[in-house]
């Protein structure tokens, strides 16, 4: 069994790509300027912002096609060190578009093509045979994989003793909690969904998370407040940490690298108060790139200092 201290699984990654244009005019030939091509999905944004951050992860993803192809060749580039899990369908692709008139960015995300029940199986072997600290599962589900997929991997981790952090959305997050994890990391919206109300405002938060807590589904929650920050609840603490202020060029990739920076500070034995303002930190400086970049480590490291005392 191979042990490696932090294990990223990306069952729905994506090549991604992002380029300029001047003017959008429907009917019309859109020209664009020369793309520029990422290795994205969940997890593997989040081992890449370990990489950053000068850390080490295991990225585990599946891959089909030459789209897959380029998308290991992308990880490789990166020098993380990888598996990949071939499917027989295409990765998918996603599209981002800045409009130079107006800064307008456009967003183009397709759906992920479909596991079988042979892939579906290797993707859970794959993960029992790897020991881990900390096994990010991040992103969402593609066609053919019940919403209860991730659940599997919560009793693969208690067997393990490693720590499960999981970033997705909708019913799979439902169904994650209700086997209990070591951290997840809803918005604000998604935590509503989550206790069954409409809505949330900023003061229910806390009362929200901890009612998760107190039901067993995570020990740590984080929750997404966008240009506001986060804020970290645990059973007996609340921390709410500010946003700094900066100039935004891209919001791609900002989640993510939020859930890499906390998941590197657990790893080199952060406190809770240091885990959550480098996940704020290193989202924030996310959204100060083009495209999807992620972010640069001096910008990071600059925001945490900034927001040490905040």
């Amino acid at each position: 069994m191979k042990s490696f201290d932090i294990v990223t699984l990306t069952v729905n990654p994506a090549l991604d790509k992002s380029a300029h244009f001047r003017g959008l005019v429907p009917e019309q030939k859109i020209r664009c300027g020369l793309p520029r091509y990422d290795a994205g999905g969940g997890g593997i944004n989040v081992s890449k912002a370990i990489s950053r951050l000068g850390g080490q992860s295991y990225c585990v993803f599946t891959s089909g096609g030459p789209i897959g192809t380029m998308l290991k060749e992308l990880v490789q580039k990166e020098k993380i060190e990888y598996e990949a899990i071939e499917i027989q369908s295409w990765t998918r692709e996603s599209f981002v578009a800045v409009d130079d008139n107006t800064n307008l960015q456009y967003r183009f995300s397709f759906q992920g093509t479909e596991i079988t029940t042979l892939e579906k199986d290797k993707i859970i072997q794959t993960i029992q045979k790897l020991k881990s600290n900390y096994l990010v599962i991040s992103g969402g589900l593609n066609e053919g994989l019940s919403s209860d997929f991730y659940q599997i991997f919560t009793g693969i981790a208690k067997a393990s003793n490693s720590k499960l952090i999981v970033d997705t959305s909708g019913e799979a997050l439902k169904k994650v909690i209700e086997a209990g994890v070591y951290m997840i990391k809803p918005n604000i919206g998604e935590l509503a969904k989550l206790i069954d109300v409409e809505s949330l405002e900023m003061e229910e938060v806390n009362k929200a998370a901890k009612q998760i807590i107190a039901k067993g589904g995570a020990e740590i929650v984080v929750v997404s407040l966008g240009p506001q920050g986060a804020v970290l609840v645990t059973k007996d603490s609340y921390d709410f940490v500010p946003a700094p202020n900066v100039v935004k060029k891209s919001t791609v990739g900002a989640g993510d690298s939020m859930v890499g920076g906390m998941v590197w500070a657990l790893s080199q034995n952060k406190n809770l108060k240091e885990v959550i303002r480098w996940g704020v930190a290193c989202g924030s400086a996310a959204t100060m790139n083009e495209g999807t970049q992620l972010f640069k480590f001096e910008d990071a490291k600059r925001l945490f200092e900034w927001l040490k005392d905040k």
